[in-house]
């Protein structure tokens, strides 16, 4: 599993970090300004890569918070395995199965010998995009 520290405040849309061990994609961020007695405050609203579950939480703008490291490689769909589909690394020639994406677009895009971008997030793979 590999993760990286970063601080609260500079998380940005778009960007992904952890929220219970859940990889989430952050929506906003919003930061006040520290008051008379304490630190500045991140408002951090995030949706969950996996479940699609949202998010709030508000820290210490320099808190330090996890990052996952995005892997990110092409593959090539051979086979419609019912629940999965088998891909092979476009680079390394090395077959596995990853579950069917939840997202409707994506499946009707996906047929036999087309390339696809697997994101391997914390040791689970998963296809987000059919490449053209």
């Amino acid at each position: 599993m590999s993760i990286k520290k970063s601080e609260a405040k500079g998380l940005k849309p778009g960007s992904y970090f952890l929220i219970d061990g859940e990889p989430c994609k952050v929506v906003s961020v919003e930061k006040s300004k520290p008051g008379k007695h304490g630190a500045a405050k991140a408002n951090i609203v995030a949706i969950g890569f996996f479940d699609n579950r949202k998010r709030n939480v508000i820290m210490p703008a320099d808190r330090m918070v996890d990052v996952p490291l995005i892997e990110k490689t092409s593959a090539t769909v051979i086979a419609d395995m019912g629940e999965t589909y088998s891909l092979m690394d476009s680079e390394t020639f090395e077959t596995y199965e990853v579950p069917k994406p939840t997202d409707q677009e994506i499946i009707s895009k996906i047929e036999l010998n087309v390339a696809v971008e697997v994101w391997d997030v914390m040791g689970t793979r998963v296809i987000t995009r059919v490449k053209t």
